[in-house]
């Protein structure tokens, strides 16, 4: 897909379900990429959604036939209509037969109380939340999402990253979601999409993308990975939670949820370190047992960046060259690997 004025070069396939990140530094593309897909953006190639074709050479949907729902950073609601006016404003420009759900969509994203407010009584959190909560009356087959977060302060966006959950696990709408925040990428995303001068330059699942070596992808300051894990169990004395992985478990701070429950941890790069032998009684409570899969340069020449495997899943470590040559590390070998912290990202 081509787009004039600006080289948008893109070959894609994505899924047709979950949460596609397109992630990228500022002017990239991203935005243009999502314009271009809701026909905002003209731009030349051709474009299928499940098997229907809303452009190619001779085909033009324009974006007003096109089943999507379009969340904005800003919410844009009419301010001389209720919440529930704008909501019901928003199913007239369905264009699929069937009635949307709006009742459940209420539901999800938490506006019940809000249905008789103006947009002026409002939070900025509880337009965001409105917003999308229209995006989704129009019943669309495809929802996108441009940084809808952006134009929210840090205890609004926490207010709605759970509504953002709560919509990526219940309904069955595929999402494409940009962002340059990192956070929101290891929070929500399935699917990643990394963009830069108007080219994707990485894509695929989250967890395999994120440990590439040959193409290190740093999500803000950093390179690291997201685990997909579950709470094992809750050690309460010390307010930690046993979080488990195919092939492993990490320990973190308790987040008051019980065993069974779902969790995404991130672990950055810089703090996982390795060791040749077990290293021992040690204030780094997480040890894994791991192979070293790949050795590759980093940005600095005294430092490298390791690939290892535990398990079923993979980790990113940062050392230096040094480190590496005294313990006489190469691939292939197994090590100790000391993970000092992680991070929930849900």
């Amino acid at each position: 897909m081509d787009w004039p004025g600006f080289r948008l070069d893109v070959d894609l396939s994505l899924p047709g379900q979950g949460v596609t990140a397109l992630f990228g530094p500022s002017g990239c593309g991203k935005t243009t990429l999502l314009r271009s897909l809701a026909g905002l953006e003209r731009a030349t190639g051709t474009l299928q959604v499940n098997g229907e074709t809303w452009q190619d050479a001779n085909i033009w949907v324009p974006a007003h036939r096109r089943a999507i729902g379009y969340v904005f950073q800003e919410a844009s609601l009419f301010p001389h209509l209720s919440v529930i006016a704008n909501l019901r404003y928003g199913m007239q420009r369905s264009v699929r037969g069937a009635a949307a759900d709006l009742e459940q969509a209420i539901d999800l994203l938490g506006i019940r109380a809000l249905l008789d407010r103006r947009p002026d009584r409002l939070s900025g959190g509880e337009r965001q939340r409105v917003g999308i909560a229209r995006a989704l009356a129009v019943n669309p087959r495809l929802l996108l999402m441009d940084e809808p977060l952006a134009a929210l302060d840090l205890a609004r966006k926490q207010e709605i990253l759970p509504y953002l959950d709560r919509l990526q696990r219940e309904l069955r709408i595929p999402v494409v979601y940009v962002t340059h925040s990192a956070d929101e990428v290891a929070r929500l995303a399935h699917h990643l999409v990394v963009m830069q001068d108007g080219q994707v330059t990485a894509s695929g699942g989250l967890a395999e993308t994120l440990a590439r070596v040959d193409l290190p992808i740093r999500l803000g300051e950093d390179a690291g990975v997201v685990i997909d894990a579950t709470i094992g169990t809750v050690d309460a004395a010390w307010h930690l939670a046993r979080l488990d992985f195919d092939g492993g478990f990490l320990w973190s701070r308790d987040p008051g949820l019980p065993p069974g429950t779902p969790a995404r941890v991130r672990v950055l790069a810089r703090d996982v370190s390795i060791a040749r032998e077990h290293p021992g009684k040690s204030s780094i409570q997480n040890i894994l047992r791991g192979r070293i899969e790949a050795i590759v340069e980093d940005d600095s020449p005294g430092l490298a960046l390791l690939r290892l495997q535990v398990g079923q899943v993979a980790l990113l470590a940062r050392v230096t060259r040094r480190s590496l040559a005294e313990l006489a590390l190469h691939e292939g070998d197994h090590a100790w690997i000391q993970v000092k912290s992680v991070a929930l990202a849900r």
